[in-house]
C-alpha cells in the first residue's frame, strides 16, 4: 500500500456558530491526483488552509507528509507547493524578482520558475500590480510548481485562466504525477478534474459525502443505456431484468439505468429489432450531482 501523504481524522473547524468542517476523515496517498469537489462554502479552502497551518482546527488531527502542520514549520512547507484560493502577491514587485525570492525561500534552483512562466505566457518584467487576475494566477502556479515539491496543494487552480492555459495546466499536472508528485486540488470545473483526477472526494456542508477512485464512483452510479427499437417495447419485463434499476419508455425509445453486467439486457434485446443502442457512463458532474441528491435525501 502506498504511503499516506495527507491524513485527517475527525477534523472540525468552527467559525463561531458556523461549522465549516464536521468530522472530516480524509486520506490522500503518494502519487495520487486527488480532486476535492464541493460548492462554495463546502469547506474545501478551509481544509487546505489547515493543511498549510494557515488555520488551526477546532478539533481532530491532521498530518501532512507524516508531520503535524502545526509543528512542521518552514521545513514542511518547503516540501509543498501551495496555491491558495485567495492569492496575495506583492504588487510592487516585478514577476521575475518575486519568483526569484520565492525560489530562494523554497530552496529551488535559481530560475527554476522560468520554464513554467514561459509555458504559461508570463512576462517576467511586468509589475505584479498591473497584471490581470488570470496572469496573477499564473504567477502563483509558477511559484507552486517551480521547486518540484513532493506535494502540490492547489485551491481552484484554473480560476481566471483562459481555456488554452487551462489545458496547459492539466498537462503540468500530468507531468507532476508522472514524476511521482502528489496533487491535491479543488475545482468547480468538474470536466477538467475528470481528465486528471484518479480519486475524488466530494464535500458537502463540511462533511465528506464520499471519497473513491473515479472509476469506482462511476461504477457505483451505473450506466445509462438508450435503446431505440423498430416497435415499442413493454418496459415492465425490462425493469425486472438483473442489473436494471429504472426504465423510462418514450415510444420506441427506452432509457435504462443499468448497474452491473449488461448480459441480461442484451439477451432480452436480442429478440427485438434494435435500431440504435448507446451506453454512457455518467460524467463527473452528473455523478457528483447524484451524490448530493442522495446525501440531501438521507438528511431528511
Amino acid at each position: 500500500m502506498s504511503e499516506v501523504v495527507i491524513e485527517t481524522e475527525g477534523l472540525s473547524k468552527d467559525f463561531g456558530p458556523t461549522h465549516a468542517l464536521q468530522g472530516l476523515d480524509l486520506t490522500v496517498r503518494a502519487g495520487d491526483v486527488f480532486g476535492f469537489i464541493g460548492p462554495n462554502g463546502a469547506g474545501k479552502s478551509t481544509t487546505m488552509r489547515i493543511l498549510m497551518d494557515v488555520l488551526r482546527p477546532t478539533s481532530g488531527t491532521v498530518r501532512v507528509l507524516g508531520t503535524d502542520p502545526r509543528t512542521g514549520g518552514g521545513r514542511l512547507r518547503a516540501r509543498i507547493g501551495y496555491l491558495p484560493g485567495e492569492l496575495a502577491l506583492d504588487g510592487r514587485s516585478e514577476v521575475g524578482s518575486w519568483l526569484d525570492y520565492q525560489a530562494r525561500l523554497h530552496g529551488a534552483a535559481p530560475g527554476a520558475w522560468r520554464p513554467y512562466a514561459e509555458r504559461l505566457g508570463l512576462d517576467p518584467g511586468r509589475r505584479i500590480g498591473k497584471l490581470s487576475r488570470g496572469n496573477k494566477q499564473k504567477v502563483g502556479l509558477a511559484r507552486a510548481f517551480a521547486h518540484s515539491p513532493e506535494l502540490l496543494v492547489l485551491d481552484e487552480p484554473t480560476g481566471g485562466l483562459d481555456p488554452l492555459m487551462q489545458q496547459e495546466f492539466l498537462v503540468m499536472v500530468r507531468e507532476a504525477r508522472a514524476a511521482g508528485q502528489t496533487i491535491f486540488l479543488s475545482s468547480h470545473i468538474l470536466s477538467e478534474l475528470e481528465h486528471v483526477a484518479e480519486t475524488v472526494g466530494v464535500l458537502r456542508q463540511g462533511r465528506l459525502v464520499t471519497s473513491a477512485p473515479l472509476t469506482e464512483l462511476r461504477d457505483r452510479l451505473g450506466t445509462t443505456v438508450t435503446v431505440e427499437t423498430e416497435h415499442p417495447l413493454d418496459p415492465a419485463p425490462v425493469g425486472r431484468l438483473e442489473g436494471v434499476e429504472e426504465v423510462h419508455a418514450d415510444g420506441t425509445v427506452l432509457t435504462v439505468d443499468l448497474h452491473g453486467s449488461p448480459d441480461a439486457l442484451l439477451k432480452h434485446l436480442a429478440a427485438h429489432h434494435v435500431v440504435h443502442l448507446r451506453a454512457e457512463a455518467p460524467d463527473l458532474e452528473t455523478s457528483v450531482l447524484r451524490l448530493y441528491h442522495d446525501d440531501e435525501e438521507a438528511d431528511r
